[in-house]
C-alpha cells in the first residue's frame, strides 16, 4: 500500500493530500488547504509576483517535513491556471526545485479537467453517473460531462474567481453595475461552453474546489468545516441565490461574520457564487452535489494506475 502526496498549485489556495491507495482507494494521512493567492495582481503584468511566489514557495517547503514523516514514497506536484499563464513561470517553478527538490507539472486546462474528473468520481455515491462536473478555480473554470456510455467532454474557459473580482467587483461591496458587468462575461463564457458541451437533459451537476464547498458549509452555517457534512451535499438553487444576495450586501469584513465562509475568501466569493448560478440557470440546474473530492485527489490516482502499468 504505497503513500503518495500529492500538491495542487492554484491560482488562490494551495492544497496538500498525503494519502495510501489501496486498491484504487485513498486512504487520507494528512491533508491541509491554505489560500496563498498566488494569481494576486497577475491581471496586468501576466507575470506572478514576488510576494505571492514567496507565500506559496515557502507554504510547500513547510509542508515538506510533514510529508516525510508520513512515509510518503513520491510527491506529485501540479499547478494549475495562475503558473499556467505567468510570463515568469520558470522563475517560480526552479524556486520550489531548488528548495524542495520537487519537479512541479504545469498542466494544460484539459488535462486539469481530466484530473479533476478522477478525483471526482473516486467520491461519487453509487446512483450518479451521467452529471456535468464543476471546478471553479481562483484563474480557470473547468466543465466536464460525463455519463458511462460516452467519452468525457471537457471544457476550460480562462475565468475564475481572482479574474473576475480583479477585473470586474473592485468595490466593497460591489456596485450593481459591476455585478451586471460580472454576470454578462460569465454569460458570454457559458454560451461557449454550451456550444461544445451539448445537451445535459438529464444529467446532475457535481462541484468542487473551494468556492462550492464553502457555500455548502454557509448553506449549513457550520462553525468548523467538517468535510462529512460537505461531501455529497445537496445545494440548491435557492440557497445559492440566497446567499449571493446576502453576499453582495456585505462588505469584506461584514462577511466575516457569517458562519461557514473560509477565511481569506470573503471578497472573493461573490465572483465564485455568480460563477455557479449563472451555471445553473444557463443549464437549468436546480441543486449541485458538492464534492470534497478534486484535483488532488484524481492527480493521485493518476499516477497510482500509471505507477502499476
Amino acid at each position: 500500500m504505497p503513500v503518495y502526496a500529492g500538491i495542487d498549485i492554484g491560482t488562490l489556495a494551495i492544497r496538500l493530500l498525503v494519502a495510501r491507495v489501496l486498491d484504487g482507494r485513498l486512504r487520507e494521512l494528512d491533508s491541509e488547504r491554505r489560500i496563498v493567492r498566488l494569481g494576486e495582481g497577475m491581471q496586468a503584468s501576466r507575470r506572478l509576483q514576488p510576494a505571492a511566489m514567496a507565500r506559496a514557495v515557502d507554504t510547500i517547503v513547510e509542508w515538506a517535513p510533514r510529508i516525510e514523516k508520513a512515509g510518503a514514497r513520491e510527491v506529485v506536484a501540479v499547478a494549475t491556471s495562475a503558473v499556467r499563464d505567468a510570463g515568469n513561470r520558470a522563475e517560480f517553478l526552479a524556486d520550489v526545485k531548488r528548495r524542495t527538490g520537487w519537479d512541479v507539472t504545469v498542466l494544460s486546462g484539459e488535462e486539469e479537467a481530466r484530473l479533476s474528473l478522477l478525483g471526482i468520481q473516486s467520491g461519487l455515491p453509487p446512483d450518479v453517473e451521467r452529471y456535468v462536473a464543476l471546478d471553479i478555480g481562483g484563474g480557470s473554470t473547468e466543465f466536464i460531462k460525463a455519463a458511462p456510455d460516452q467519452s468525457p467532454a471537457m471544457v476550460s474557459i480562462n475565468e475564475g474567481v481572482v479574474r473576475l473580482t480583479e477585473d470586474c467587483l473592485r468595490s466593497d461591496p460591489p456596485k450593481p453595475d459591476e455585478v451586471a458587468a460580472a454576470r454578462t462575461r460569465i454569460r458570454n463564457h457559458l454560451n461557449a461552453v454550451k456550444d461544445k458541451l451539448g445537451s445535459v437533459v438529464g444529467l446532475r451537476l457535481v462541484g468542487t474546489a473551494g468556492t462550492i464547498t464553502t457555500l455548502a458549509a454557509m448553506d449549513q452555517k457550520l462553525d468548523a468545516y467538517t468535510p462529512k457534512r460537505i461531501h455529497n451535499y445537496r445545494l440548491s438553487w435557492d440557497a445559492v441565490r440566497r446567499i449571493l444576495g446576502d453576499l453582495t450586501s456585505r462588505t469584506h469584513a461584514q462577511r466575516r461574520e457569517l458562519k461557514g465562509i473560509e477565511p481569506g475568501r470573503e471578497d472573493l466569493m461573490v465572483a465564485g457564487t455568480l460563477i455557479l448560478l449563472e451555471c445553473m440557470e444557463r443549464f437549468g440546474f436546480v441543486e449541485c452535489l458538492v464534492s470534497d473530492y478534486g484535483l488532488r485527489e484524481g492527480i493521485l490516482l493518476d499516477h497510482w494506475q500509471k505507477s502499476r502499468s
